[in-house]
């Protein structure tokens, strides 16, 4: 029985303090008092000690969240690159060696001005990369039926905290027939 009533004791202890401290907040002086119990033992107190676990797990929660954020930029960028060799494949598609129409009798695509307009589609860069882009014909014309391939590769700086500063290289191909 004297363990039970040892810590009902303290229970009964730690809620009088309790109510002691939730009247000092409540009161228009709002004196608060030190206990006395932490004037004796100030070695076997445990103040502070919530500081010192912060900063312990702070800069290890912070990394973690940085890590990630760039980690959503990589994926962002691939997704990025891969929309643009897309883009390109259904640019040089659609404006192929032989697609006249009234409205523009030469609007023939090459591979430079293929890679001019995926260079120019101004997608929004934020991981600060460099975009390269390279069009190619595997079948070797641009003729209707012809096979046109765009390659997309993208150079993701990594800026991360404590990890190499070696860029990631990225690459994406798309590849469609010419239709007109």
């Amino acid at each position: 029985m004297a363990p039970k009533n040892a810590f009902r004791w303290q229970l009964v202890e730690a809620l009088r303090r309790t109510a002691g401290h939730l009247g000092a907040l409540f009161q228009r002086n709002r004196q608060f008092t030190v206990p006395d119990d932490l004037s004796e033992d100030p070695a076997g107190s445990e103040h502070g000690s919530t500081l010192i676990e912060m900063a312990v797990t702070l800069p290890v929660l912070f990394t973690l969240l940085f890590c990630f954020m760039e980690m959503c930029l990589a994926f962002y960028s691939h997704d990025m690159i891969s929309e643009c060799a897309r883009e390109g494949t259904r640019y040089a598609a659609f404006h192929g060696a032989s697609c006249p129409t009234s409205a523009d009798p030469t609007c023939e695509a090459t591979a430079a001005q293929v890679n001019t307009f995926v260079s120019g589609r101004n997608w929004p860069n934020i991981g600060g990369g460099t975009i390269t882009v390279a069009t190619s014909y595997p079948n070797g014309n641009e003729a209707k039926g012809s096979v046109v391939a765009v390659k997309v590769t993208y150079v993701f700086p990594i800026r991360m905290p404590f990890v190499p500063r070696n860029p990631l290289t990225m690459s994406s191909t798309s590849q469609m027939y010419i239709v007109q």
